[in-house]
């Protein structure tokens, strides 16, 4: 997997304090480096945040992880692709992408895979703080 990255942003039901199902791919062969963000803005779905990258000073926070190993971040990115809609039958649009974005602050020169919300987003309310745990705690 030359010139890949084996980080992972990750800002909603995939972070540790959620314990979603899905986040024992992560726990099983990522580690954690440490909270992160990522320039961008944050809106309420309803069940799940979806994230938009955005060139205005706001900043989506999550966590970062670095994979295990190559082949772990291979299986379980496969897994992650499949839990975030990525896989579609022909005609059919995307739920999320997953890009490799620069990260901001302390890791600002780390590449991670991050997963943007893909559909239209206009008319969902904006997460103005940019953190979905806080968000959902509230």
């Amino acid at each position: 997997m030359p010139d890949q990255s084996l980080y992972l942003f990750v800002y909603g039901s995939l972070r540790k304090g959620f314990q979603h199902e899905a986040y024992q791919y992560i726990r099983d062969n990522f580690s954690l480096i440490g909270e992160a963000s990522v320039k961008g803005k944050l809106y309420n779905v309803g069940e799940y945040p979806g994230a938009i990258p955005c060139e205005e000073d706001r900043f989506i926070k999550g966590e970062l992880y670095q994979a295990h190993s190559a082949s772990a971040f291979k299986w379980a990115i496969a897994q992650l692709d499949d839990y975030e809609g990525l896989t579609v039958e022909k005609g059919e649009t995307a739920l999320f992408q997953r890009k490799l974005e620069v990260l901001t602050g302390e890791y600002a020169t780390i590449k991670a895979w991050v997963y943007w919300y893909n559909l239209p987003y206009e008319h969902l309310p904006l997460i103005e703080s940019g953190d979905y745990l806080t968000f959902t705690q509230q």
